[in-house]
């Protein structure tokens, strides 16, 4: 972006129609704007053909129009498509469009790398280098949605905020591309079909309850116990169960929305009946659909593939309990699309970003 220029997607409606008076234009000449902008998607102040030539130049004198650029895709064997998007030189985030029978899900990052550094997740083991804007996160998705309508001529049906990053520490933005996603002047989406994915901010969890938060809201929790979560994932130690249960039952009150427990099943770390027990323990605080996830191995990663034997008899148990179980098996695992893999065998651009742990 041009310096002193500001991207004209981070003005809302009224600070548009605010600049269209100052300089003498009709105010309605905000909403054909914020059109181009989010229902149409457009990559350039040219685009907008129903603006005079000398609007679109007063447009270009004062604002850039900032959109992600494609870098790199792969398509899986399974039809899973990974995309490398380069946000600016340098810093790349994926996105991974994932066809099933059902439905059409894109996958979508919140910020260029990541904070957590979760010992199972190739992401962790980036640098966070910033946060996404919300037009930055909305291209992703436009991108995926077309590649669903084009290439597999199937509508995009959900959108999941799993991909690189947190996404409740980019709270705003994240909130911000929701609002235009679902927006009837933007994608249109039910908000219903949309799930955010958290490995546990309890503060932010809350703030989603006060905001009346529509969408779904998952929580990673990959372990029952304290001591089993901390070693894996080190939000726990500041935002621990007991926290965690609070603001989730907060934010059920608040939003009468089930909240879906994510567990990614290890082998012999949290793949016994022991750990069953204490995830139905758990469970009990209120409504939850459980997702068992299939862990997917990453470079040196430490943990393994629990057994299938295993997997089964951890949902059987959990069903036995009368809580709602569904265990989601891996696709892209070929091109490292896969749950925890994004960043895992990246592009070029990103491989001087990258902080391992050898």
């Amino acid at each position: 972006m041009t310096a002193n220029r500001k991207d004209i997607r981070s003005l809302t409606a009224e600070e548009l129609t605010e600049f269209f008076i100052l300089h003498g234009e009709k105010k309605f000449r905000a909403k054909q704007v914020q059109d181009w902008l989010w229902k149409r998607a457009a990559g350039s102040f040219d685009e907008m053909s129903n603006l005079s030539i000398d609007t679109r130049k007063l447009l270009a004198d004062h604002f850039d129009l900032h959109k992600i650029k494609l870098s790199d895709q792969q398509i899986s064997g399974d039809k899973t498509i990974k995309c490398a998007f380069e946000v600016e030189p340098g810093k790349i985030v994926e996105g991974v469009l994932i066809p099933t029978t059902s439905r059409m899900t894109a996958c979508i990052s919140s910020q260029v790398g990541c904070s957590l550094a979760c010992k199972f997740c190739a992401t962790g083991r980036l640098k966070m280098m910033r946060n996404l804007t919300a037009g930055e996160i909305y291209d992703q998705v436009v991108y995926l949605k077309n590649e669903a309508e084009t290439r597999y001529n199937i509508p995009l049906s959900n959108i999941v905020y799993m991909g690189m990053g947190e996404p409740l520490l980019n709270y705003k933005n994240v909130m911000s591309s929701v609002e235009k996603i679902t927006s009837p002047d933007g994608l249109g989406m039910s908000p219903q079909r949309i799930t955010v994915s958290t490995a546990g901010v309890a503060k932010m969890i809350m703030k989603l309850g006060d905001d009346q938060a529509k969408f779904n809201l998952a929580l990673s929790l990959h372990a029952a116990n304290d001591e089993k979560r901390n070693k894996i994932m080190d939000i726990n130690e500041s935002n621990h169960l007991e926290s965690l249960a609070h603001a989730l039952s907060y934010f059920y009150q608040k939003t009468g929305s089930r909240v879906t427990f994510e567990y990614i099943i290890f082998k012999d770390f949290n793949d016994s009946i022991k750990d069953a027990h204490e995830l139905a323990n758990y469970c009990k605080r209120l409504p939850v659909k459980i997702n068992i996830i299939e862990y997917n191995p990453i470079d040196d990663g430490e943990y393994q593939q629990a057994s299938p034997e295993r997997v089964d008899a951890f949902a059987k148990f959990l069903e036995s309990k009368n809580l709602i179980v569904n265990v989601r098996r891996s696709r892209g695992k070929d091109i490292d699309a896969a749950c925890g893999q994004l960043a895992n065998k990246n592009t070029a651009i990103l491989k001087d970003e990258r902080v391992l742990k050898r």
